[in-house]
């Protein structure tokens, strides 16, 4: 069994250092997120006020957090395979090209016998025994001499050396700003959108993606100065790390665990093998395929952790055989669906769809769309779909509801129309936020870089090619907030969704 765990700190008040706003609740609410949505076990938390720990004193002093780092990371305490995050909001400070963290009772003067240095740290973190460790740094805040360099650089290449995740709020030359509309630092605002249920960043590069166009859209919104995260991943297979596996897809599993190989194992032919293997292990119903077991028994051998992974709920296990990672552009032609039978693995009546097709009815039979696919993830109650949902989704059902579309619109609406305009704009289902930008150019969801309302969509027979079904097809089930909110979320989604339609359809 996998774990995780995870040491937050907070600061808000400091004795000899400016006081800050929301560090405090920047690592409560972090902590929340470990627990609640991704699953930690163990969280370590200091702050100004936090209780005690084994009848050890949390409160963040230098004396007190040495205390902590020694004993902890005494001896390792972790397997290779298990998750390690570290998360510090409050002052940091550079002394002589070395970065610091500054405790409760730092001392801007003396830096160095008063600070935490990162070198120091991340010795730590690397004696954990993880190989998996995830360092949050929202540290580059406005300092006792405001002409000096903010902290980074050095942090930058000792995790390059250390192969540690770092995720850093700014570049060193900026500041990183706490936004009083949000009672929040604007960095960990944004990570714990892209962490939670609005972003649904499951990987690392996911994550880095949505940092970068969510922390300048929050920081123009409220009109504060210019701030860069940046996140380090070496080697670069790191980026394709699950962090969050409730919201992965199945391409995403897929690339964790071939970036999960050894370094020994690099002969191109036997990775390809390898990779095969996996995909064909993800998406077989293993209660069927007496082989299953022993690929699973074969790949655990060459993949850290892998006998772990694969045994985790169904999420990672589609029972349908497809995945969202498309190979090859699907030229096949779609076949029209025969009215008196549409297939559907659930039982679903698609009378009434077909009806409202057959009238050019868009509006209501995008909307009767949304309510068959809820029925059909039995996803009424929550009124959304999420990457689990999304995963399982039956094969039969998506192709059906894809041919009636394609079918009484002539071609022009459909989800495997969608998919053609995705791979036209070089569409994957990792790609980034300009490539969906381009995308939702192409069947009219952006106009002039401004997003559409769901109540602004044409809803007419002249309506962009691909415009169709709209709701479904991002994911996005509550149409009053726009659609903005949830973007990445919806990327996901669509990816995975709209990859699977080249198999449905052979």
């Amino acid at each position: 069994m996998v774990k995780n765990w995870a040491l937050v700190i907070g600061i808000n008040h400091y004795d000899l250092l400016q006081p800050l706003k929301y560090a405090k609740r920047d690592a409560e609410l972090m902590q929340n997120l470990l627990h609640n949505e991704a699953g930690f076990e163990r969280v370590f938390f200091f702050s100004d006020d936090s209780p005690s720990i084994g009848g050890e004193l949390t409160r963040p002093y230098r004396a007190n957090l040495l205390r902590f780092l020694q004993q902890l990371f005494d001896r390792p305490f972790l397997k290779p395979e298990d998750n390690f995050w570290f998360f510090f909001s409050g002052h940091g400070m550079m002394h002589v090209h070395q970065d610091y963290l500054m405790p409760a009772d730092g001392n801007p003067d003396d830096i160095e016998n008063t600070g935490i240095s990162l070198q120091y740290l991340t010795e730590c973190l690397r004696g954990c025994g993880s190989n998996n460790i995830v360092m949050m740094l929202d540290a580059c805040r406005h300092q006792h001499k405001p002409s000096s360099e903010g902290i980074g650089q050095q942090t930058q290449d000792l995790v390059s050396q250390t192969g540690i995740i770092s995720i850093l709020s700014c570049s060193p030359h900026e500041f990183s700003s706490e936004i009083d509309a949000l009672q929040q630092g604007v960095f960990t605002h944004a990570i714990l959108e892209g962490l939670g249920i609005q972003g649904q960043c499951a990987t690392v590069k996911r994550l880095h993606q949505y940092l970068s166009f969510r922390v300048p859209e929050l920081l123009a919104h409220y009109k504060y100065p210019l701030q860069t995260p940046y996140i380090s991943a070496e080697p670069v297979g790191k980026s394709h790390r699950v962090i969050i596996q409730k919201y992965a897809n199945l391409h995403e599993i897929a690339n964790h665990h071939i970036n999960s190989l050894p370094a020994e194992v690099n002969h191109s032919k036997e990775l390809a093998e390898l990779e095969q293997l996996w995909i064909r292990t993800i998406t077989a119903d293993s209660s069927s395929d007496t082989n299953v077991a022993n690929d699973i028994h074969r790949i655990a051998q060459y993949v850290g952790g892998g006998e772990n992974f694969v045994s985790k709920p169904a999420v990672y296990v589609s029972p349908i055989n497809a995945i969202a990672q498309p190979q090859h552009k699907s030229t096949a032609k779609i076949p029209e669906p025969a009215l008196d039978y549409l297939s559907s693995e659930r039982g679903v009546d698609y009378q009434r769809l077909s009806e409202l097709l057959a009238a050019g009815d868009w509006k209501a039979a995008d909307r009767e769309t949304v309510t068959l696919m809820l029925k059909i993830a039995r996803r009424e109650k929550v009124g959304w779909l999420n990457i689990e949902a999304i995963n399982n989704f039956p094969c039969s059902d998506l192709c059906t509801i894809d041919q009636l579309w394609v079918k009484y619109s002539k071609g022009r609406f459909g989800f495997s129309v969608q998919k053609r305009i995705w791979e036209s704009v070089g569409g994957q289902p990792d790609a980034d936020y300009e490539t969906w930008g381009k995308f939702c150019d192409r069947i009219g969801w952006r106009m002039n870089n401004n997003w559409l309302f769901y109540s602004d969509l044409n809803f007419t027979d002249n309506a962009p090619v691909g415009h169709f079904p709209a709701a479904a097809s991002v994911d996005l089930l509550s149409v009053h907030q726009g659609w903005v909110v949830g973007l990445f979320g919806c990327l996901v989604g669509f990816s995975a969704l709209t990859s699977r339609l080249s198999v449905g359809n052979q």
